[in-house]
């Protein structure tokens, strides 16, 4: 079934692949991925299955992991969490040029994503099943690049000098500013504070910024001790807190 949302938010996101496609980073940045163009399918896939006007709630994360969205096209796509828990699996191709230490082998990749895992786990025990938590819900990520060094290291966009990040700012907000537009949700939850502060930047130039709550949750980073603590439970603190749970 047709789903004009999704035709709309594919759109945003195809115009965003073409615009961040004519910029170009330094040092030491070597390598550049971006999963909304070789994993265009499940991504596709994903907002046809979830996304909808009157979304309450949008989390937000900073950019795909190398083992999440970087493989499978979805935010946070912990590959057990997209294909059993959300019944998506379409084909990826691979980004060109690829790193030899970061293969994309998309549904193939038998590494697993902390922060997806403990993400979606979170949701999936919550609510029980997809449908039911994307009911009121809905996850994206502010900038869709994967960013790695020569050495193969992860790179986040936090860590951008001001001649690269500016542009990309910009694109992104852009294209996030186009999310709250359509979704029109009434609390954004920032998956960490860097998201949190995209959030706060591009909703100053949306007509219902004046209705909506900001905020936070920890980021589940399993390079963050608080995380490695009680990541679920903090998490669930915070979204009482915030009034969304």
């Amino acid at each position: 079934m047709p789903n004009p949302t999704a035709t709309t938010l594919l759109a945003a996101s195809d115009a965003l692949t073409s615009e961040l496609s004519r910029l170009h980073f330094g040092d030491p940045v070597t390598h550049v991925y971006n999963p909304l163009k070789y994993a265009r399918a499940p991504y596709a896939e994903y907002l046809r299955r979830f996304a909808h006007i009157g979304c309450e709630v949008l989390f937000l994360g900073m950019n795909p992991g190398p083992w999440g969205m970087a493989q499978t096209g979805v935010p946070f796509g912990e590959i057990e969490a997209v294909r059993g828990w959300m019944g998506i699996e379409a084909p990826v191709t691979r980004p060109v040029p690829e790193h030899p230490k970061r293969p994309v082998l998309g549904f193939a990749c038998d590494k697993s994503e902390v922060s997806g895992r403990r993400l979606w786990g979170l949701f999936a025990e919550r609510f029980g099943t997809a449908d039911a938590f994307f009911f009121r819900h809905f996850v994206a990520n502010f900038c869709p690049l994967v960013f790695m060094e020569e050495s193969g290291r992860n790179f986040t966009p936090d860590k951008l000098p001001a001649t690269g990040s500016a542009p990309l700012n910009e694109a992104c907000d852009r294209h996030l500013r186009r999310f709250l537009e359509v979704l029109q949700p009434k609390f954004l939850v920032g998956v960490g504070a860097y998201a949190e502060s995209c959030l706060q930047r591009a909703a100053t130039g949306w007509s219902g910024a004046g209705e909506v709550v900001i905020g936070r949750i920890l980021h589940p980073s399993p390079a963050s001790p608080a995380a490695n603590r009680d990541w679920a439970g903090a998490a669930t603190r915070g979204l009482v807190g915030l009034g969304v749970w």
